[in-house]
């Protein structure tokens, strides 16, 4: 066998799998939540006898007084806060790690950042913090945890790509008397856009699918986000199938449409700064 018949052989093999794995799940879900209640609890991938498309999504999108259309909301502005907030604080950090790297206390700094990678998050104190400032329940106080999640990861992203632009633009942007805040804001930032695409897809689609965190620090029914409305929604919908469905495809648009238009920005901003960094 030659060595194009057995690259052709393994991408078949990795399409027909990844047919399999996701797309027919997918499919599975789409079909039933177009099924009458009856049909959908037969759990079968048939095609609907009658389709109830409209009936359906209406039913959950208007359950509990409009939980959903609230989740959306919620999950939408806790996305765009927490990304706005993240991107800046981990490209100015990942900035000065790379540019201070050997400098006195670097090491110390790294493993700091190392270290939020590897130690889980702890729920109860994380609470007990958050409750003395007075930001439990609160959309600020999600967001600040969001963002200390996610920084450790987004910090060494954009630390891998500084590292591919030459010292030379800080030294000529100091010569011309560039202060370090308009040097990273107006030369240094411009030319982190791929990692920052990464960055802003990456974290955007785990935040909008966040389920533990709003569950403990963002509880109430009124704060309520697109995933927990499906575990709210499964004793709800514990015999209507196709409603919870239904729920289920509405809850996946958003970040599916999302990876769909920017997975090549997220390939190309995590191979380049691994490459040349």
């Amino acid at each position: 066998m030659s060595g194009q018949t057995k690259r052709i052989s393994v991408g078949f093999v990795a399409v027909v799998a990844t047919t399999i794995i996701f797309w027919v799940p997918f499919y599975f879900v789409i079909i039933n939540s177009f099924k009458n209640q009856q049909d959908a609890a037969l759990m079968s991938m048939s095609w609907p006898k009658t389709f109830e498309i409209f009936s359906n999504y209406k039913a959950v999108l208007t359950a509990a007084d409009n939980m959903l259309l609230r989740a959306f909301y919620n999950s939408t502005l806790l996305t765009v806060l927490s990304i706005v907030i993240l991107v800046f604080v981990s490209a100015m950090a990942g900035f000065v790690l790379q540019r201070r790297e050997g400098g006195r206390g670097s090491s110390l700094l790294n493993f700091i950042v190392l270290a939020g990678l590897m130690i889980p998050p702890a729920i109860v104190p994380t609470i007990w913090v958050l409750n003395s400032i007075g930001l439990f329940k609160t959309l600020i106080g999600i967001t600040l945890v969001e963002v200390a999640l996610h920084f450790p990861f987004s910090a060494i992203l954009y630390k891998a790509f500084v590292a591919t632009l030459p010292k030379e633009i800080d030294e000529s942007a100091f010569i011309d008397g560039c202060g370090g805040i308009r040097l990273f804001f107006h030369i240094i930032f411009p030319l982190l856009k791929p990692v920052t695409s990464t960055v802003v897809v990456l974290t955007s689609i785990n935040v909008f699918n966040d389920f533990v965190n709003p569950l403990y620090f963002f509880p109430g029914a009124s704060n309520a986000t697109v995933q927990l409305t499906l575990y709210n929604f499964t004793s709800r919908f514990t015999s209507s199938w196709n409603l919870l469905f239904a729920d289920i495809v509405l809850i996946s648009i958003p970040p599916l449409i999302l990876f769909i238009f920017f997975n090549k920005k997220i390939v190309a901003g995590m191979t380049a700064g691994a490459v040349k960094g």
